[in-house]
């Protein structure tokens, strides 16, 4: 009998092609489109979860001649990232959602469903790659065998590389999984579409956060009734500047919008919601260099004494070389060279040259 995976299908490209190899690669393949019950985005830009997206994905199901089906994710969606989304912005950080759909929704709850259906594995369209490790020969002095391991790694295309979002997955997770794209770059994954006669060859990819729907976060916390008043904007010293609409709607290396000439650029340096105050200054304060981290997840070992590794702070930046020290609960982490904008609630990657460590959430700039 063949393998049967459940592929988690957007409407995308990059699901469609990860369906589509599937196949051709022999897997009996099932399609699954989650959906939040969302508006598509007004300005007709692509949304992964839309009603758009979700015919997009029953089309080409059709056109591989796989089965497909519709899951309701609107509950675990409100209840793991949106409630989340919200509470952090209220505490003057800023959270990644995307890490939290994978940890809660792709790699939680769509993979029980996948495994309900009597699939052994769930595909998505990320771009990442999974290694096993091999498993030793028996220790006939132990009696036992290495159990096999594996390791999530950076995808073969590093600009479209999408690992830091998947660091929260656990060995349990990575052995049910696969990222069919791993070895693709974007180009060839295009390519392979119109090879495939895919109608959304042609599709342009989703940027933005699923549920804001074309608006930006700050009308969202507006929708959502979230209270919000404003407060005063100071200096270093505490000397006021000028007034904010309210903490929530700043974050961490913030120039645009605070609305205050100086003579030189002003960048938010700190934000304080327990004294409803942003503190701002030029942009040399805002590069910091000692961080601490929790909510640490280690995909493979735990980091248990000093270690040097490499350390991404938000998607969009380099990973630097830092030293990773453990303390009682989490973890403290000092770059060798001060970074921009170190911004609690965005998540801390650790990389050893293309292997993802582990993660977690930046929780207090320190030095």
């Amino acid at each position: 009998m063949k393998e049967r995976v459940v592929v988690a299908m957007s409407g995308g490209v990059d699901s469609s092609v990860a369906a589509a190899l599937l196949k051709k690669q022999g897997y009996e393949v099932i399609g699954i489109t989650m959906c939040f019950n969302l508006m598509d985005s007004p300005d007709k830009r692509p949304t992964c979860c839309g009603m758009e997206a979700i015919e997009d994905a029953r089309r080409v199901a059709h056109k591989l001649g796989i089965r497909h089906y519709v899951v309701d994710m609107q509950v675990v969606l409100e209840k793991y990232v949106i409630r989340n989304f919200c509470a952090e912005y209220l505490k003057g950080r800023t959270p990644n959602p995307c890490v939290r759909c994978n940890q809660y929704i792709k790699f939680d709850a769509l993979l029980k469903k996948a495994l309900a259906l009597g699939a052994t594995y769930l595909a998505t369209g990320h771009y990442a790659r999974i290694y096993k490790v091999p498993s030793t020969l028996p220790n006939r002095q132990a009696g036992k065998y290495q159990v096999p391991s594996y390791q999530l790694k950076k995808a073969k295309d590093v600009t479209k590389d999408q690992s830091y979002f998947l660091y929260r997955l656990s060995q349990k997770q990575l052995k049910q999984i696969i990222f069919p794209l791993g070895n693709y770059t974007k180009a060839r994954v295009r390519q392979l579409a119109k090879e495939f006669r895919l109608h959304i060859a042609e599709k342009s990819g989703s940027q933005e956060i699923c549920f804001l729907s074309g608006i930006n976060y700050r009308e969202f916390l507006k929708s959502r009734g979230t209270k919000i008043k404003p407060g005063f904007i100071v200096d270093k010293e505490g000397n006021v500047l000028g007034k904010h609409q309210g903490t929530a709607f700043y974050t961490i290396g913030q120039r645009e919008g605070i609305g205050i000439a100086r003579g030189f650029p002003l960048y938010v340096q700190r934000i304080e919601p327990q004294t409803n105050r942003i503190f701002v200054g030029p942009k040399g304060q805002v590069y910091k260099s000692a961080f601490l981290v929790k909510n640490v997840n280690f995909i493979q070992k735990q980091i248990k004494k000093k270690i040097a590794l490499k350390v991404k702070i938000r998607y969009n930046h380099k990973e630097m070389p830092a030293e990773i020290r453990p303390l009682a609960t989490k973890l403290r982490v000092c770059f060798r060279k001060p970074q921009f904008a170190i911004t609690p609630g965005q998540s801390a990657v650790f990389y050893d040259k293309d292997n993802v460590l582990g993660g977690g959430i930046i929780d207090k700039v320190v030095g």
